[in-house]
């Protein structure tokens, strides 16, 4: 695995450590003292993420906590983290992440044609259209938050970190 877009030296990496890590099902190498954001970067990884509307390509703006795109899903299961910023996730030994808002993955995104749509769809779309008449609303909901949503919640229970899991389809009153 050769890291194509980092530097040979400096920075505040250890490059006597070397992390192996997994995003999106493949495995990269990253050094300790990286956070995922650098790390996938040198190795070459841009494209990170989907929007969440229109499912536009997403990558790496940013350095620190104002990172507006770069949101993963850490982990699988009951330890699962939604919605982690690339750039605040230190790397460690064995770090599963994968991008969120993609199905069945990244480069496929079956719904990555929204894109072509944005200029059709302007804000507040789905409550201007969707809302009436109100007995209908309960057909388009879990379709809506579907295609509209970010990372995804654990379902199984871990007690030590959460005291609720969210059912897999949740409807508002």
């Amino acid at each position: 695995m050769t890291q194509s877009h980092r530097l040979a030296d400096g920075g505040l990496i250890d490059r006597n450590k070397p992390l192996r890590f997994q995003f999106n099902g493949k495995w990269y190498l990253g050094y300790q003292g990286d956070t995922l954001a650098s790390a996938l970067l040198a190795n070459g990884i841009h494209f990170v993420a989907r929007s969440f509307k229109y499912h536009r390509p997403r990558g790496i703006m940013t350095a620190g906590v104002e990172e507006p795109n770069a949101i993963v899903q850490l982990e699988n299961g009951a330890y699962t983290v939604p919605n982690a910023r690339a750039t605040e996730v230190e790397l460690y030994e064995g770090l599963t992440a994968s991008s969120v808002n993609a199905r069945p993955d990244i480069e496929r995104d079956r719904l990555a044609f929204m894109q072509y749509l944005s200029r059709f769809i302007p804000a507040g779309f789905y409550y201007k259209t969707f809302m009436w008449p109100r007995r209908w609303w309960g057909k388009y909901e879990e379709h809506i938050r579907h295609t509209a949503g970010l990372g995804t919640v654990p379902t199984e229970h871990d007690p030590d970190r959460y005291e609720k899991t969210m059912p897999t389809v949740m409807y508002w009153s």
